[in-house]
């Protein structure tokens, strides 16, 4: 189990976002914390650190009209910690290899391979030509509907027919070298974790998982790390002090 940093990056500028807000119309989101740094601060500030398997999320929409000004953070942050971190948002099998040239370890996706409410193995199958499972990352963000948590796309905003599910991670492992996944019902409430869902990650073994969502104290580090068996690592955004939270990063990073 280790820390992973992160770099969300929404309107050109490094941002904690409560994850259920987030809307493409109008580039709306529900912000916890916008910060006067650049990406590439973020980077080097991780790299000085030696925290290495963080990610980078960009959270515009390819049409939006601070894309460019998303990636291009995006791509400073790439480039101060080359080989140090992976990056997401709107990648495909056109991109991926973009990105992995530009300093990614690698590429993470979701709304690429989960289309249409499925999973789409042609695309995954794509994704692996262009760039290798080795370096790839298959975001199953998800949230909770009923009793099961099904995964979501377009920044959060779509359910998936698609369950989240020891089978699955087993049946998509074959195609790609981790999982990253956020509780999106509790990101950025800091209100604690999605447990049932730490309890069914703990339940696979085999790539590496990262969790996402809610933890917001030492204390529930603690709880996540016997929750989880000592099998995930963890992310965490708003409440961290880097991003004005409470959380201190000097204690979370030597966890």
């Amino acid at each position: 189990m280790k820390f992973r940093p992160c770099i969300d990056i929404h309107n050109g500028k490094v941002k904690q976002l409560v994850g259920g807000s987030l809307k493409d119309e109008g580039n709306q989101a529900t912000e916890n914390f916008v910060s006067e740094r650049s990406a590439g601060d973020f980077a080097e500030l991780y790299k000085k650190d030696g925290l290495t398997g963080g990610h980078i999320i960009i959270l515009n929409h390819k049409d939006s009209e601070y894309f460019e000004a998303t990636k291009e953070q995006a791509l400073c942050a790439l480039k101060a910690y080359p080989g140090g971190m992976q990056i997401g948002g709107g990648i495909n099998d056109a991109n991926a290899e973009e990105y992995i040239q530009a300093g990614a370890s690698h590429i993470i996706v979701t709304s690429f391979v989960f289309k249409d409410g499925k999973v789409d193995y042609g695309n995954l199958e794509k994704l692996v030509k262009a760039v290798g499972k080795e370096h790839i990352v298959l975001d199953l963000s998800c949230r909770k509907k009923g009793n099961d948590y099904y995964i979501v796309t377009d920044r959060w905003q779509k359910f998936t027919e698609e369950k989240v599910s020891v089978e699955m991670l087993e049946k998509l492992a074959d195609y790609c070298d981790e999982f990253l996944v956020h509780g999106v019902d509790v990101e950025g409430k800091g209100s604690g974790m999605e447990e049932e869902l730490v309890q069914l990650l703990a339940e696979y073994s085999g790539n590496p998982i990262t969790y996402a969502g809610g933890i917001s104290s030492m204390e529930q580090i603690k709880q996540f790390q016997k929750m989880g068996s000592g099998k995930l690592d963890f992310t965490i955004g708003s409440a961290l002090d880097l991003f004005g939270g409470n959380l201190k990063y000097n204690e979370v990073k030597k966890f």
